[in-house]
């Protein structure tokens, strides 16, 4: 019985294997064939011959270096944010008693509820009326709103589990809030912080509505812009789109790669701890 139970253990760690990898797999085959094989239906076949130019035109054509730099510079700007606000709240959250703190742990969790959608249309006016429209503060500023309540749930789950023994050491020792927090509570919770980098480079770095609605410029536009230089009123370069989303898919699976060990570790940690 108990093998029967592993093989289908197995099994369903295949199918879910294929399912994930699959896709991307057909990504490739497709961003290394011609529209006239694309458009075929043969969807499973190999490129009889690999359109390496493909990716010659995602590179130039697309203006992959300039939309991979505003968007590192997007998320990097981001993520430093997202991070500083987020730790300081989830530790002024978690560890003091204070007469606000269940309303402001409610304020977060509602904000975690609000579609980015439903606030295109304020966010335009406020943004026009501060004249900040089509700038990288119109992107990072509603980026970090959003961004940062699901850190704070995530954060302050796994610092409530911090044992208050340190704390109170640290104090009998004469050390300031600030120093605590920057000196014990930051290092010990690196693993969940890895844990919110990651979900918020994915989420900041594949967003597109917020982009197309508030950047204008071509400067400022970031990669998800880059597919539609492919596509003209009578024409679409159906391979070299495959190729740039390949392009642009390379620095997520390099992070994630990368953090993924701290990623692991740092959701068992939240749902141990929170």
């Amino acid at each position: 019985m108990k093998a029967i139970s592993k093989w289908v253990v197995y099994l369903l760690l295949a199918i879910l294997v294929v399912t994930q990898i699959y896709p991307l797999f057909w990504l490739v085959l497709y961003s290394l064939k011609t529209n006239d094989q694309i458009l075929g239906g043969s969807f499973f076949s190999l490129p009889t011959t690999p359109q390496w130019a493909n990716y010659k035109a995602a590179y130039t054509s697309g203006h992959y270096l300039q939309y991979l730099g505003n968007s590192v510079l997007v998320t990097c700007v981001t993520l430093l944010c997202v991070i500083v606000f987020s730790s300081m709240v989830a530790y002024a959250i978690s560890r003091f008693k204070w007469r606000y703190g269940p309303v402001v742990t409610l304020i977060f969790l509602m904000g975690m509820m609000i579609p980015m959608s439903a606030t295109l249309l304020p966010l335009m006016v406020i943004f026009k009326n501060i004249h900040i429209l089509d700038t990288r503060w119109a992107l990072i500023l509603p980026y970090i709103a959003f961004s940062t309540p699901i850190s704070v749930f995530i954060l302050s789950g796994f610092m409530r589990g911090i044992p208050a023994e340190i704390e109170e050491s640290a104090f009998m020792d004469g050390a300031s809030v600030y120093r605590i927090f920057r000196s014990i509570i930051l290092p010990v919770s690196v693993p969940p912080i890895m844990t919110v980098i990651i979900l918020t480079f994915i989420t900041i770095w594949n967003e597109y509505i917020m982009a197309a609605t508030f950047i204008s410029s071509e400067k400022l536009k970031t990669l998800p812009f880059g597919i539609y230089t492919f596509v003209s009123q009578y024409n679409v370069n159906y391979g070299a789109i495959g190729a740039f989303l390949i392009l642009g898919a390379l620095p997520v699976l390099l992070v994630y790669f990368v953090l993924s060990e701290r990623i692991t570790k740092g959701m068992v940690a939240g749902a141990v701890k929170g």
